[in-house]
């Protein structure tokens, strides 16, 4: 009875640490509601923001100040823990600032309300997020489009062919987690999420990292073709998939190490980007 009194608090501890929990901010502010249209641009600007995970922690994102114009495609980059993917959580404020402040179409991000914030971001991340339920509810879970406006995203997407393979078409199921779909068909899903929402800012956490070179490069294909008018943020694993973008971010611990055109950095062969494209096999020594 006392180890199984023992196992048990342990259920007692986590319903403690929830209710320790920070509430999240609201997911909608009444008196400053962002217009239906907004981003318009699609323009996103780091103002010296800074960031850590939790109190009494160090700083994981430091005195950040860069712009990004609207439709511009930025990639980027730097080695493990440089702060990549907490530009990403920093952007749908899953993590809030400590200092400093992040705009959207000259709108600062912090007074508005979650759900305002990122029902306008679409995000393509290293895990699909697939849930249980029919592959239209995945791709469309608040019921509204239209089964043709879904038929045409898969097309895009690559997806058409399989899923009208299926015996159930759109309405086949999907297990909790996506495991009857392969790793790239999950990431395809997630991609066709996004051409169906149509947002002005899309970010890729190392989408591709974990897919095949042809799923990658109909992922990359389509983000050039589908999403050209809109801003595109991509933490690189595969450093090809953004040799050929706008600019580059480089991130090293916290700190932007530099920010320019590709071409502007492999000129240079001191740039820390240089080194890693090197070190990635495509650039020579010559």
């Amino acid at each position: 009875m006392a180890s199984e009194l023992e196992t048990n608090i342990i259920s007692v501890e986590r319903i403690n640490d929830y209710i320790a929990n920070e509430v999240e901010a609201p997911s909608i502010v009444e008196d400053n509601r962002p217009p239906e249209d907004w981003p318009h641009n699609g323009s996103i600007r780091f103002d010296n923001y800074s960031v850590r995970y939790r109190h009494g922690l160090d700083l994981v994102l430091k005195d950040l100040s860069f712009d990004v114009n609207g439709s511009e495609k930025i990639g980027i980059v730097g080695r493990t823990g440089a702060g990549k993917s907490s530009v990403t959580l920093a952007l749908f404020r899953i993590i809030e600032s400590c200092c400093g402040k992040i705009s959207i179409d000259g709108k600062d991000i912090s007074q508005i309300g979650l759900k305002d914030l990122r029902s306008k971001i679409s995000i393509i991340p290293q895990d699909p997020v697939l849930f249980s339920g029919s592959i239209r509810f995945n791709i469309d879970p608040f019921n509204k489009h239209s089964d043709e406006a879904i038929w045409q995203v898969l097309e895009i997407s690559h997806l058409k062919s399989f899923v009208s393979s299926l015996a159930d078409g759109l309405h086949s199921e999907v297990v909790e987690g996506g495991d009857n779909l392969s790793v790239g068909q999950r990431q395809l899903v997630c991609l066709a999420r996004a051409l169906l929402r149509k947002s002005k800012i899309l970010v890729l956490d190392e989408a591709t990292a974990a897919v095949d070179m042809e799923t990658d490069s109909y992922i990359q294909q389509t983000i050039r073709n589908e999403f050209s008018g809109c801003t595109v943020m991509t933490i690189a694993h595969r450093l090809n998939t953004i040799i050929d973008y706008d600019r580059i971010l480089v991130l090293d611990k916290g700190h932007i190490a530099e920010f320019d055109s590709p071409h502007n950095l492999l000129k240079d062969e001191k740039t820390i980007f240089y080194g890693m494209v090197k070190d990635a096999g495509l650039v020579t020594s010559e």
